[in-house]
């Protein structure tokens, strides 16, 4: 039996959180991770003319079916029903790379913040796996937290575009 909202029982074993308790709400968070590639790359990204097909979209996609999957791969994750999941990717020429922007959405008894991480890291490796015959230097940077709503906690953001708070 366990105690409060923690990860651990009385006898210190791993166990997954309590949320019974908790009111279902509605809770949404988005992360944001960002791939750092050569201009030239970048280039073949915005043409749309990659050797594996279209970037954005099979990134998107892989985006979706990640946070889908997150309580299969991040040990003691609640599986949640998501009512949505949508992925943003810009070509960011100052970077120069793509900047990834997940949000997940959902009502329950507990948030999403890591479905949204989920979903914007499967999105970079994604777009690593199809850009790195061309450039395996390319780097998955910044991955985290923008903001959350709903819960106990209510609403969290970053206080600016590149603080994680």
């Amino acid at each position: 039996m366990t105690s409060g909202l923690t990860h651990f029982d009385e006898s210190g074993a791993a166990v997954m959180v309590d949320v019974s308790a908790k009111d279902v709400t509605e809770r949404v968070a988005v992360a944001e991770a960002r791939v750092r590639m050569a201009p030239e790359t970048l280039a073949v990204v915005k043409r749309g003319d990659a050797k594996k097909g279209d970037v954005i979209a099979i990134a998107r996609l892989a985006g979706i079916m990640g946070a889908k999957r997150t309580a299969d791969l991040i040990p003691l994750c609640h599986p949640l029903p998501l009512q949505s999941v949508t992925l943003d990717l810009e070509a960011d020429d100052a970077l120069p790379g793509l900047v990834i922007r997940a949000t997940a959405k959902v009502t329950a008894r507990t948030g999403v913040e890591m479905e949204a991480l989920t979903a914007a890291s499967v999105a970079s490796l994604t777009v690593y796996d199809m850009l790195k015959a061309i450039d395996r230097g390319m780097t998955i940077e910044t991955i985290r937290l923008i903001e959350k709503r709903g819960g106990r906690s209510g609403h969290w953001q970053a206080a600016t575009p590149d603080d994680a708070g």
